[in-house]
């Protein structure tokens, strides 16, 4: 029962991320509100990249960036990140539509070389919490990101004021 909530919307927002990955322009890869901020390229990459953890959190109990190695690929186009995207979205579809329900209460902790990272948390409120509501953090941000840059930006929850009423 958890499972099909968490697939529902899973599916639903994969959507609302391939519609605002699929906005950015080649033209604003570079472009960072600040030094201090990521720019679209690192934002929208690691975007794409949240997909790749979904198999270490919902099948391990331990996720060791330590050991955790990534192939973010050729990011200097915004349809290779697209790709990317596509490539990673599927294998966490695959993960979540596997898993075992019994162990989403299962304690889940992050460590790097034996340090912990993220606090031991029940797997439930790591998938809600370092899966989704992450995603959807760097999502909004990106769409500040667009509208900076003069793009469009998608309706993801109804219109923008870039869609005619």
């Amino acid at each position: 029962m958890i499972k099909q909530a968490l697939l529902g919307e899973f599916l639903y927002e994969a959507e609302n991320t391939r519609k605002i990955l699929k906005a950015i322009p080649d033209s604003a890869l570079d472009w960072k509100p600040s030094e201090k901020n990521w720019t679209t390229t690192q934002l929208a990459s690691h975007i794409a990249e949240v997909y790749n953890w979904y198999d270490s959190t919902f099948n391990l109990d331990v996720f060791d960036m330590g050991t955790y190695h990534y192939d973010k690929g050729d990011i200097s186009k915004a349809e290779n990140i697209v790709a990317k995207f596509e490539e990673n979205v599927a294998k966490a579809q695959k993960v979540l539509e596997n898993s075992d329900e019994s162990t989403y209460f299962n304690e889940w902790k992050m460590e790097m070389n034996g340090n912990v990272v993220f606090p031991p948390a029940q797997k439930i409120q790591i998938i809600r919490g370092f899966l989704y509501n992450h995603l959807y953090h760097h999502r909004g941000e990106l769409v500040v990101y667009l509208r900076s840059t003069g793009n469009k930006v998608p309706g993801l929850y109804g219109p923008t004021a870039d869609d005619k009423m």
